[in-house]
């Protein structure tokens, strides 16, 4: 079979690799979308384990079953996630299934940017749902950074009523406009520095928008009746985001840590200002958990969210690292997916 082998950013090499076979608790998948992801853009958390196989927002059909299996069959259309929880550790119990030991250490193999992909037996048992009828694959690639944007609002706790702020508008902000918009946000707001971002940010229904670089929260409080946002969510690394953020937040109100900064960042924070009267509470949100994908999975089929009016680019895996380019340069893409059967 053929994969996407990784080496860094700009070195994307397609090879050629063993099709993966199966433990009797497992199943082989036919990778017939495969969304790529900011984080897979990463080139610092990345090169470490280079070169490797990316890829995780992955929908196909199984092509082989293990013998111990019986919930699922060849030909089901089903979607995968690459990461799931014991459900029996100190952090499961707590909730916070994103950092248990074990969703850190499993994954299926090689990634999702290969023709087939083996599931493991802890992915079947906890992290393969079948697709509904109505759901495309390339609608079902966005189950996993939907369960991440359902996951963050979910914790920040976000309410019918509460003003938003999105600062960066690529695809996991605009799914957070358009997943607030659904739960009955009062007003959102959206920066970006692209303008098709910004365009694309109105669409999905941000009520204004502003360009990053010429933002200040006097802004918001002009449009807010002189309140700053209730909720603020960081969906960009740029450390200047984190920065506005900390000054667009209302009294009471909430920073969602969405987005990973470059590494080694530092951010310092007004102590006095932001919480000793303020009451302001940052918090962070880490990838799905397999409820977080069931509902995601919910949402999508429920068509409540014009996710295909997303996708700006259908590439083969032979076109990956334009596909790479693309993400890197977020011009003229939203999202990239990768078709690796064509």
């Amino acid at each position: 079979m053929q994969v996407a082998m990784y080496y860094n950013n700009n070195d994307i090499r397609i090879e050629e690799a063993p099709r993966p076979k199966i433990k009797a608790d497992e199943l082989l998948m036919e990778v017939k979308a495969s969304g790529i992801c900011g984080t897979d853009l990463l080139e610092w958390y990345r090169l470490n384990k280079a070169p490797l196989v990316l890829g995780h927002e992955v929908s196909g059909v199984i092509q082989e079953v293990g013998r111990e299996i019986r919930q699922f069959k060849v030909g089901d259309r089903i979607v995968a996630a690459h990461h799931v929880p014991c459900d029996k550790c100190h952090y499961c119990q707590r909730g916070h299934h994103t950092v248990c030991d074990t969703l850190r250490k499993t994954n299926f193999y090689p990634g999702g940017f290969a023709q087939y992909i083996r599931l493991p037996g802890i992915n079947v048992r906890g992290g393969v749902f079948l697709l509904p009828d109505g759901v495309s694959f390339e609608e079902a690639t966005f189950v996993e950074p939907l369960g991440c944007v359902a996951r963050g609002q979910r914790l920040a706790n976000l309410t019918p009523g509460d003003s938003v702020l999105v600062m960066g508008s690529g695809i996991s902000g605009l799914l957070h406009i358009a997943l607030a918009k659904l739960k009955g946000a009062g007003k959102i707001f959206a920066t970006d520095i692209q303008k098709n971002r910004l365009k694309a940010a109105e669409d999905f229904g941000a009520d204004k928008v502003f360009n990053a670089g010429e933002y200040s929260d006097q802004d918001l409080r002009n449009l807010n009746q002189g309140r700053l946002a209730d909720l603020v969510i960081v969906s960009t690394g740029a450390l200047s985001a984190y920065k506005q953020a900390l000054n667009s937040v209302e009294r009471g109100g909430k920073i969602l840590v969405f987005a990973a900064a470059q590494q080694g960042a530092v951010l310092p924070v007004p102590i006095n200002e932001l919480f000793w009267r303020n009451e302001i509470a940052i918090i962070s949100s880490y990838g799905a958990s397999p409820m977080d994908y069931a509902g995601a999975l919910e949402l999508i089929s429920r068509k409540e969210i014009d996710l295909v009016k997303m996708i700006t680019h259908r590439l083969t895996l032979s076109d990956i690292q334009l596909g790479f380019r693309l993400v890197a340069e977020a011009r003229d893409s939203l999202k990239v997916i990768i078709e690796p059967q064509k």
